[in-house]
C-alpha cells in the first residue's frame, strides 16, 4: 500500500510541474469522490473503477471538444464563416465569444481559450492512473479490463493529438512517474520534439487499438473503437507530413526551439512521412466497418423532404447504383441527414468517434439556433462567406460563374477563378431550378446538393416543423435590408448576407427560446469521408502523380453527393488544389479548415485569412417587387500574423522556466 501511494504521488508531482492547477488539486488522488480513499480502495470497486474512467472522458468537453458552438473553442474561426454576434472587440481574457473579434484581428494572447492546456494534462493525468491500477480490480473480468484500459490509452493520446494540433509540440509526461526524491527543479519538463509527439501518440493507439472493439453498442456508442484509435493515428500522422511541420526552414520554424537551441519541427523534408500516413489511413479503410452513408432515392415531396432531384445524366454514374453510381439514392438527403440529428450516431455508418450529443453548454444545437433566422426565433448571426459559396460546385462537376471573381489579381487565387459573369436575373417559378422557390437569385441554381443542404441563400423556405402554430412553418427567407431577416440596428443579421444551413434539421426552431424544439446532433468529430480525402492527400503528396487508387478515394465521397470523380488527367499540383477545395466542400462547418489551412501553411494567402473577405449586400429592387438587388462587397479586412500557426502556451507555463514561448507570442 505505501509503494502504491508513493507512486500515484510521483506521478502527481510531474503532471503538477506541466500544469497550473494548484498542488492540493493534484494530489488529493481521490478527488471525484466525497471521501478521501486509498488507491486499493478505489480499483477494487467495481463502481468507483468506472467512475474513474468516466472521469477522464470529462476533459473532452469544452475546450477540447472537436466540434462545438464558438463559445468553447474557436471553432470555424476561418474563412468559411463570420459569426455577427460577436464582432465587437471586448476582453478576450473571458475566452469563448468575447475572444471572436481578437482572433480575426490576431490580436488575442496568452490568455485567450487556454482552458484546453488544463483540461487535456487533468485528463492525460487521469488516465495514466487508470492504466496503472486498473488490473488491481477483482470485479471486473479479464476481457473487461484490456477495453478500459485499452479506453484509457485511447483518452490519453488523444488528449496529447488535441495538445499538438492546437499547440505544436508539447511535453509528453513519462507514463510512471518520476522519482520522488527529484527536487522540484528536476521535474521539469521541456517541450518534445513534434516529431517525438506523433511517434508516441502513433504507438499509444496502436496499442490501444489491439484491446478496443471494432464496434460499440447504443449505451457506449461515445466510448472510442478500434477504428477511433487508428483514425487518430492517421490525423497525427498526416499533420507530421504536412508543410507545417514537414520540411519547414523558415524564420517561424527556426525559431521553434527549446531553452538548449534543440530544434522541434524537423526543418528537412521527408517524403515518407506521407506514405506512412497514408498507410494508417489505410489501416482505417482496411477494417471493413465503415462506408459512405447514403439516403434512398425519394418519389414523394415535402418542403421538409423534398423529391430527389436527380444530378444531370451522366453515362458512368447515372444508371448504376451505389456505390458505382447514384441511380438509387438521393445525393442531397445522404449528406444532409448525417448532420442534422435525423441519423443516429449508432446508424451512421461513417461516424468514426463523437462525443454524442451532449458536448457540455455549447452544444451543436445551440450553433444552430444562432444559425436560425429571426422568424424561427433564432439569433441569425452565422454567415457564410462569399469563398465559402463559390467552393461548391454545380450540379454538373463544373465551376459556377464567377467563382472568386472579387479575387482577380491576387496572385493566390491564379487558377482559381472563373472569368465568366455571374448568373443574374431570378427564378419565376416553383419548378424549373428546383429546389430553388420563386424569387430566388439563378446564381444559386443548378448547384451541386452539398450546396444546398449547407448553405441558407437569400430566399430559401425554412419548414420550421416544430412551430407550433402551422401559419409560422414554411417560411420563405429573404435577407434583404427592410426584411425582418436582413440588416437591422443591432447583432442579429448576416453580415455576409448568406446563412448557415448545415446542422439544422427541417423540424428545427427556437420557438419561445426552447432548446427543445431544436433535434439532439451527434458531434461528427471524425468521419470516414475524412479518411478517404486524407488518405487521397497523402498519396497525391508522396508520388510524382496522383495514383488511380488518389482518385478512387476521392470518388467515394463526391460520389454520394451526385458529384463525378476528379478528370483522371491532373497533375501532382492540380490535384492538391482539387482536394484542398473537395475537403473546404465535404468537410464544411466540421472544424476542418481552421487547422487545415495552418497546416498547409496558406493562413496568410490573400483572402485566406488576410485581407478582403468578401460577402452580399442585399437590397429590394426598387419598382422590382419581390426582387432583391446582390452587390458583393467587403465585409471586413483581416490581419493575419504567422505567430497564429500556433496557439500561445499558457503564460504561467512559460514562467515556470522549462518552456520557450510559441514563435510571436
Amino acid at each position: 500500500m505505501i509503494n502504491d501511494m508513493k507512486k500515484i504521488y510521483i506521478l502527481l508531482v510531474a503532471i503538477f510541474a506541466i500544469s497550473s492547477t494548484s498542488c492540493s488539486d493534484y494530489l488529493d488522488s481521490d478527488y471525484i469522490f466525497e471521501d478521501r480513499e486509498t488507491i486499493d480502495k478505489v480499483f477494487t470497486d467495481y463502481k468507483k473503477t468506472e467512475q474513474w474512467l468516466a472521469q477522464a472522458y470529462t476533459y473532452l468537453l469544452g475546450q477540447c471538444c472537436d466540434v462545438a458552438s464558438k463559445r468553447n473553442t474557436p471553432f470555424v474561426f476561418d474563412d468559411c464563416m463570420y459569426y455577427g454576434d460577436d464582432d465587437v472587440t471586448v476582453d478576450a481574457t473571458k475566452g469563448g465569444a468575447l475572444s471572436y473579434n481578437k482572433f480575426r484581428e490576431g490580436a488575442y494572447d496568452e490568455n485567450t481559450f487556454q482552458d484546453t492546456w488544463n483540461r487535456c494534462y487533468n485528463g492525460i493525468r487521469q488516465a495514466s492512473i487508470f492504466t496503472q491500477y486498473a488490473d488491481m480490480s477483482i470485479e471486473h473480468s479479464a476481457e473487461e479490463i484490456i477495453d478500459l484500459k485499452a479506453q484509457a490509452r485511447f483518452v490519453r493520446a488523444y488528449y496529447y493529438w488535441l495538445l499538438l494540433r492546437k499547440y505544436g509540440p508539447i511535453p509528453l509526461v513519462p507514463d510512471e512517474g518520476f522519482d520522488y526524491n527529484q527536487s522540484y527543479e528536476d521535474l521539469e519538463l521541456p517541450r518534445n520534439t513534434y516529431d517525438e509527439c506523433v511517434d508516441y501518440i502513433a504507438k499509444e493507439m496502436v496499442l490501444a487499438a489491439q484491446g478496443l472493439p471494432l464496434k460499440r453498442d447504443q449505451l457506449s456508442i461515445t466510448r472510442p473503437t478500434r477504428g477511433a484509435a487508428l483514425a487518430t493515428r492517421a490525423l497525427a500522422m498526416l499533420y507530421a507530413a504536412s508543410p507545417l511541420m514537414n520540411g519547414n526552414d523558415d524564420a517561424y520554424a527556426q525559431q521553434m526551439t527549446n531553452r538548449d537551441g534543440k530544434r522541434l519541427l524537423n526543418p528537412v523534408y521527408d517524403n515518407s512521412k506521407w506514405a506512412k500516413a497514408a498507410a494508417a489511413c489505410k489501416d482505417v479503410m482496411g477494417l471493413g466497418v465503415y462506408h459512405i452513408y447514403t439516403a434512398d432515392f425519394r418519389s414523394t415531396h415535402s418542403i421538409a423532404f423534398p423529391a430527389t432531384i436527380a444530378p444531370p445524366i451522366h453515362p458512368e454514374y447515372s444508371y448504376k447504383n451505389f456505390p458505382e453510381g447514384w441511380q438509387n439514392i438521393d445525393p442531397f438527403e445522404s449528406y444532409r441527414s448525417l448532420f442534422n440529428g435525423q441519423v443516429t450516431a449508432m446508424d451512421n455508418p461513417e461516424l468514426i468517434f463523437t462525443r454524442g450529443k451532449n458536448i457540455s453548454g455549447e452544444r451543436i444545437k445551440d450553433m444552430v439556433i444562432h444559425q436560425l433566422p429571426t422568424v424561427a426565433k433564432g439569433w441569425n448571426t452565422h454567415g457564410a462567406t462569399m469563398k465559402q459559396v463559390d467552393a461548391y460546385y454545380m450540379s454538373d462537376g463544373t465551376d459556377c460563374p464567377g467563382m472568386n471573381s472579387e479575387y482577380a489579381g491576387t496572385p493566390a487565387y491564379q487558377g482559381r477563378i472563373d472569368t465568366r459573369p455571374r448568373a443574374t436575373g431570378y427564378t419565376t417559378n416553383n419548378t424549373d431550378h428546383k429546389p430553388l422557390p420563386n424569387g430566388v437569385s439563378l446564381q444559386y441554381a443548378e448547384r451541386e446538393p452539398r450546396f444546398y443542404a449547407s448553405i441558407a441563400y437569400n430566399g430559401m423556405y425554412w419548414h420550421l416543423g416544430n412551430e407550433p402554430e402551422v401559419q409560422n412553418q414554411d417560411q420563405q427567407v429573404f435577407y434583404y435590408r427592410g426584411d425582418g431577416n436582413g440588416y437591422a440596428n443591432s447583432m442579429f443579421w448576416l453580415r455576409t448576407g448568406i446563412g448557415v444551413a448545415k446542422y439544422v434539421h427541417p423540424d428545427d426552431t427556437y420557438y419561445n427560446s426552447d432548446a427543445a424544439k431544436v433535434k439532439d446532433k451527434d458531434e461528427p468529430a471524425i468521419r470516414y469521408a475524412d479518411i478517404l480525402l486524407m488518405y487521397a492527400e497523402a498519396l497525391n503528396e508522396y508520388y510524382e502523380t496522383p495514383p488511380k487508387e488518389a482518385f478512387d478515394a476521392v470518388l467515394k465521397v463526391r460520389e454520394r453527393s451526385g458529384m463525378p470523380g476528379f478528370p483522371s488527367t491532373l497533375n501532382k499540383e492540380q490535384f492538391r488544389e482539387k482536394l484542398r477545395r473537395e475537403r473546404a466542400v465535404e468537410l464544411a462547418y466540421e472544424d476542418h479548415r481552421f487547422w487545415d489551412i495552418r497546416r498547409w501553411l496558406i493562413a496568410d494567402d490573400e483572402g485566406v485569412m488576410k485581407g478582403a473577405m468578401y460577402g452580399l449586400q442585399l437590397s429590394a429592387v426598387t419598382g422590382a417587387p419581390g426582387k432583391v438587388h446582390y452587390k458583393p462587397y467587403v465585409f471586413e479586412n483581416r490581419l493575419w500574423s504567422d505567430r497564429s500557426y500556433l496557439h500561445p502556451i499558457k503564460q504561467t507555463e512559460i514562467d515556470k522556466g522549462y518552456m520557450l514561448q510559441n514563435p510571436g507570442w
